[in-house]
């Protein structure tokens, strides 16, 4: 009687955990619900969540063209942005021309709804993330072949943590310097090797430099990251950068061997190949079942030869107006470095 009352309550938890496996195997990723839409919220512009776990609603997409950038791989639908992201690319590409640079090559900024994307980025899911190439936008209009085709240029030298001097400009301080200046900025990621060559060559006043911050990856481009907008009680802020210009020893540690050791023990999945909705904010729902924009506007001021002078935007009708015209460890210095403090995920 008792072995028969045991078996019982085996079967019990048993079938209780099958059915617990069954349920989550068949909630479906957030990466696949939000990769799906193709279009934004149509609803007031809101931001959702953290950086890596979020959405936001009335998005805007930034033009494939526009006078000083040209938007890269176009097939990945990933052009669109919170308004006042859009905005400040906007701006961006326009000043940065003032400073000598022809203009932005622009890549993933966010999905059409944000959340997680299917593949790559963690962050850029509430539409405030955007990369920017450090390759300078060509004379010519590019084709879409084209923008899935070029590459970016690693500014290192091959096999090393230090920028390549050849390649290097003073452009590229420049379009750092001018994107730092915007108080909408509050962050913007680079590879170690860039950080350490702002901080052995700028001159004059270097305060800008507290927002350049080290992190993995980043050669190719730049990661612009805007603040919390207006509008969107429902962000999540990330902590100020340190005042300090982050030329000391927590630079000093991307130089030694620990940022680059190998994880320990099995491979943990991603984060945006594990999430579900129950991991975003509520809101988030309520995002992904909001109807697509009732109708396509295009806001458009064309100069000379036909060149937009404005972006040209698939906003939904929310009065929102465009704003206008070898081994790498090898090449480290043995150096005996305390770890960063400030060491939080996303510098």
């Amino acid at each position: 009687m008792r072995f028969q009352r045991i078996l019982k309550l085996v079967a019990t938890a048993f079938l209780g955990f099958s059915a617990t496996l069954a349920s989550a195997e068949a909630e479906p990723l957030a990466k696949q619900l939000f990769g799906a839409k193709s279009l934004p919220a149509a609803t007031r512009p809101a931001a959702h969540g953290f950086y890596s776990k979020g959405c936001f609603a009335g998005g805007v997409a930034i033009a494939p063209d526009g006078p000083n950038w040209q938007a890269m791989r176009l097939s990945r639908n990933r052009r669109w942005g919170h308004p006042v992201m859009i905005s400040v690319l906007e701006k961006l590409s326009r000043e940065a021309a003032q400073d000598g640079w022809r203009g932005l090559l622009v890549g993933d900024i966010s999905q059409p709804r944000g959340g997680p994307m299917l593949t790559g980025h963690a962050s850029h899911q509430i539409g405030l993330d955007a990369d920017i190439w450090f390759t300078e936008m060509p004379a010519k209009r590019m084709t879409v072949a084209d923008r899935e085709r070029i590459s970016a240029i690693s500014m290192l030298k091959k096999g090393s943590l230090y920028v390549d001097d050849k390649k290097w400009t003073k452009g590229h301080e420049a379009v750092l310097r001018r994107a730092a200046s915007y108080p909408e900025v509050e962050r913007l990621l680079v590879h170690p090797g860039i950080k350490k060559k702002l901080c052995d060559t700028v001159r004059g006043d270097r305060s800008w430099l507290n927002k350049v911050r080290p992190y993995w990856g980043h050669h190719y481009h730049f990661h612009v990251r805007i603040g919390c907008p207006a509008g969107s009680p429902g962000c999540e802020p990330q902590n100020p950068p340190p005042r300090s210009e982050g030329c000391d020893d927590t630079l000093a540690w991307w130089f030694t061997d620990e940022p680059w050791k190998p994880a320990k023990g099995p491979a943990k999945p991603k984060a945006r190949d594990v999430m579900t909705m129950a991991a975003l904010p509520s809101a988030c729902r309520a995002v992904l079942a909001a109807p697509d924009p009732v109708s396509e506007v295009a806001v458009t001021v064309t100069g000379a030869g036909g060149v937009p002078q404005a972006a040209t935007a698939e906003l939904p009708v929310l009065g929102y107006q465009a704003e206008s015209p070898a081994s790498i460890l090898s090449a480290m210095p043995s150096a005996s470095v305390p770890r960063p403090s400030n060491r939080p995920a996303f510098q």
